[in-house]
């Protein structure tokens, strides 16, 4: 496989202060990574496409290493997510090869955590916007942290582009408020509970 040919990463952080409700005393952090990278099998159908999983790893570890770090540490993050948004020259398929290098950089990065990392994934061209859901790091059915962060750039994707996304955030939505296992209930055993 070719290395990864990066056109741009991105970094952005939000600080949410309140929903409509009382100021929270800390904001709560969310923040995604990205980058538009080429699309190696764009314009063709390839039937062997698994070992660009390998050659993406390295990517996911820079991404979760810069994400964890704007949001304060490894220690801080408790929820997060992944995508990718395939450009029309590719297929669906080239978009799911993130799985793996973004879900496993994430999990290395924080330490071990146990939940499976939520994704979406979807083709599209220049402008798209995609929904990253996140979920507790520890136990996906926190109900506290069930969150999405919206991500996307004029210019990407490009017809033979993919954008592959990580999001974190430092705890739950702010006023959540919904019930359900509370993230003091995790018993750690199975990433679910």
């Amino acid at each position: 496989m070719p290395a990864v040919e990066i056109r741009k990463t991105v970094l952005v952080v939000e600080e949410i202060f309140h929903e409509g409700g009382p100021v929270a005393e800390v904001p709560l952090l969310r923040g995604a990574c990205f980058a538009v990278i080429a699309n190696p099998f764009a314009g063709r159908y390839e039937p062997e496409i698994q070992g660009f999983m390998d050659d993406l790893r390295p990517l996911g570890l820079q991404l979760a290493e810069r994400l964890a770090a704007a949001l304060g540490g490894p220690d801080r993050i408790e929820g997060y997510g992944k995508a990718s948004v395939v450009g029309e020259g590719g297929e669906l398929e080239h978009g799911a090869l993130w799985h793996a290098p973004g879900g496993y950089a994430m999990r290395e990065v924080l330490g071990g955590a146990k939940a499976i990392v939520p994704s979406a994934k979807k083709v599209g061209g220049p402008g798209v916007r995609i929904d990253v859901p996140v979920t507790h790091v520890n136990a996906s059915y926190v109900r506290s942290h069930f969150d999405s962060m919206e991500i996307g750039l004029n210019d990407a994707p490009r017809a033979n582009e993919m954008l592959v996304a990580l999001v974190m955030t430092t705890g739950p939505r702010i006023h959540s408020r919904a019930g359900g296992l509370e993230a003091d209930q995790i018993t750690g055993e199975d990433g679910l509970r």
